[in-house]
C-alpha cells in the first residue's frame, strides 16, 4: 500500500474498532475476535501485508501494548479486592500452569514426536493466559470484582511463569541439564523485586504529579514513566510486566502509601491519577488493543496444516483441563457463573507468540513444530474464548452444562438441603395447625 492508502486504512480501522466495540456491548460478540479476523483476512488469507513488513516495529509495538494494558488494568484494582483475590489467584495460576505444562508436555512427547524436554517446553509456553485478551474482556462481563481481579492477576503472573520456565527449558536443551534451583531463584526475583520496583516507582511518581501537572501537555508523562520502569526492571533481569502492573495498582491505591515519614521530605502527600487521566489511558488502550489483535491475526501461520490440526487438538485439551483446575483451585469462593467464565478464560497471546519463535531461532530440534502449534493454539484459544463467553451468557443449556461440571456436588447438597428445609417447614406447619374438631 502507498502512503495515502495506508492513512485511509488506519482511519477505517479506528472506525471499525468502535463498531466492533458496539457489537460487543449489544451482541456480546467480543471485538478482539473480529479484529483478529481482520488481520487474518489481510495477512495469511489474502496476503495484502505480512508481519515482516513492520520490521522491528512489530515486536516493539506488541510490547508497548502489553505494558500499557497491564498498567491500565492495575488502575482498576483496589487493595481490598486484591487481598480477597490473592488466595484464589495463587492457587489458580500455579495449578493451571503446571497442569497445562504437564499434560501438554506428555501429549507432545508421546503423540507429536517431540523430545520430553521439548514437549514440556511447549507446555510451558502454553501454560499462561493473555493479559491483552483477558483484561479487556473481563471489564465487560457481569462478574464479582474479586473474580475479575483473580483473572487479571492470573494473566499477569502466568506470563512470568511462562517466560521463566520456557527460557530455563531452552537452556536445558542447550546444555543438557535442568537447574531447578536457578529456575526457582529467577521466579522469586522476577516477582518480588519487580513488584518492589513498581511500588517504589508508583509512590515516587505520585509525589511528583502535582509538579508535573503544572507543565503544559504533560498527560503523556505517566505512560512514559511506565516505560521507564518497564525498561529498568527488564535491564535488572526482573519482570517488566509485573512492575507495570504494580505501578498501576500503587497509583490506584496511593492513599494507603501516605506514610508519615514522607511528610518530612515533601510538602504535599502522594496523590493519585484524576479521572481525566484515567479516561485518557483507557482510550490509549483501546487504540493499542485494536492494532495489537490485527497484528496477531497477521502473524498466524496457515502454511502447516498438520500443525493447525495439532493446535486445535491441544486447544481442546487445554479448555477441558481448565474445568477441573478452576473447580479445584477456586472451590466455593465464587458463584457458579463466575466459575463458568473463569473456566473459559484461557486465551493465549503475546507471551506465547514471542516464546514460540525462540526455539526455532535457536535451532532447537522440533522448534518449527513448536512455533506452528503455538500460533495455531493462539488462534483457536482466542476464538474459543470469544465464542464461549457470549454463548454461556445467553444459553441456559450451555451454562447449565458448565455449572454441572463445576458444581456437581454443591448442587446435590443444595437440593438435599432444600428438600430437608421444605420437610422441616411442612412438619413445623403441621405442628402449628390447631387440631380440627
Amino acid at each position: 500500500m502507498n502512503g495515502a492508502s495506508t492513512i485511509v486504512f488506519v482511519g477505517l480501522i479506528v472506525f471499525i474498532s468502535h463498531l466492533f466495540a458496539g457489537i460487543f456491548e449489544r451482541k456480546r460478540i467480543p471485538d478482539v475476535l473480529l479484529l483478529m479476523m481482520v488481520g487474518l483476512l489481510m495477512g495469511p488469507i489474502f496476503r495484502f501485508i505480512s508481519p515482516e513488513d513492520f520490521g522491528i516495529a512489530g515486536p516493539m509495538f506488541t510490547t508497548i501494548t502489553l505494558v500499557i494494558i497491564l498498567f491500565e488494568g492495575g488502575l482498576e484494582l483496589k487493595l481490598d479486592a486484591l487481598r480477597d483475590a490473592l488466595r484464589g489467584t495463587s492457587a489458580l495460576t500455579i495449578i493451571n500452569f503446571f497442569a497445562t505444562m504437564l499434560v501438554v508436555g506428555i501429549i507432545a512427547w508421546l503423540l507429536f514426536g517431540l523430545s520430553p524436554v521439548a514437549g514440556f517446553l511447549l507446555g510451558a509456553i502454553l501454560g499462561g493466559t493473555s493479559s491483552a485478551v483477558v483484561i479487556p474482556l473481563v471489564k465487560h462481563l457481569t462478574m464479582k470484582e474479586d473474580s475479575k481481579t483473580i483473572l487479571v492477576l492470573e494473566s499477569a503472573v502466568s506470563d512470568v511463569l511462562c517466560i521463566v520456565f520456557a527460557l530455563a527449558l531452552m537452556e536445558a536443551l542447550r546444555v543438557g541439564e535442568v537447574k531447578v534451583g536457578l529456575v526457582i531463584g529467577k521466579i522469586i526475583s522476577s516477582f518480588a523485586l519487580a513488584a518492589v520496583v513498581g511500588v517504589v516507582g508508583g509512590i515516587s511518581w505520585s509525589i511528583l504529579l502535582n509538579r508535573i501537572r503544572t507543565i503544559q501537555n504533560s498527560i503523556f508523562t505517566t505512560p512514559a514513566f511506565v516505560f521507564v520502569l518497564f525498561g529498568i526492571s527488564e535491564a535488572l533481569g526482573y519482570s517488566g510486566a509485573i512492575s507495570a502492573l504494580a505501578f498501576g495498582i500503587t497509583l490506584s491505591n496511593i492513599e494507603v502509601f501516605n506514610f508519615n515519614f514522607l511528610k518530612k521530605y515533601i510538602t504535599s502527600g502522594p496523590i493519585g491519577l484524576n479521572q481525566t487521566e484515567k479516561i485518557f489511558f483507557s482510550e490509549i488502550v483501546f487504540l493499542l488493543k485494536t492494532f495489537f489483535f490485527i497484528y496477531i491475526g497477521l502473524s498466524i501461520q496457515f502454511d502447516n496444516y498438520w500443525a493447525l490440526i495439532l493446535g486445535l487438538f491441544v486447544t481442546i485439551i487445554v479448555y477441558l483441563l481448565r474445568i477441573p483446575v478452576v473447580k479445584f483451585s477456586i472451590k466455593n469462593r465464587a458463584s457458579t457463573m463466575d466459575l463458568t467464565m473463569m473456566s473459559v478464560m484461557v486465551p493465549k497471546g503475546l507471551a506465547a507468540a514471542v516464546l514460540a519463535s525462540l526455539p526455532y531461532q535457536q535451532g532447537i530440534e522440533g522448534g518449527e513444530l513448536i512455533r506452528d502449534i503455538t500460533y495455531a493454539v493462539i488462534l483457536f484459544s482466542i476464538v474459543f474464548t470469544s465464542v464461549l463467553v457470549p454463548v454461556l451468557e445467553k444459553s441456559s443449556v450451555a451454562s447449565s452444562i458448565y455449572g454441572f461440571l463445576l458444581r456437581k456436588n454443591i448442587v446435590v447438597k443444595v437440593v438435599s438441603r432444600g428438600k430437608s428445609a421444605k420437610n422441616e417447614a411442612d412438619d413445623t406447619s403441621a405442628a402449628s395447625k390447631p387440631e380440627e374438631k
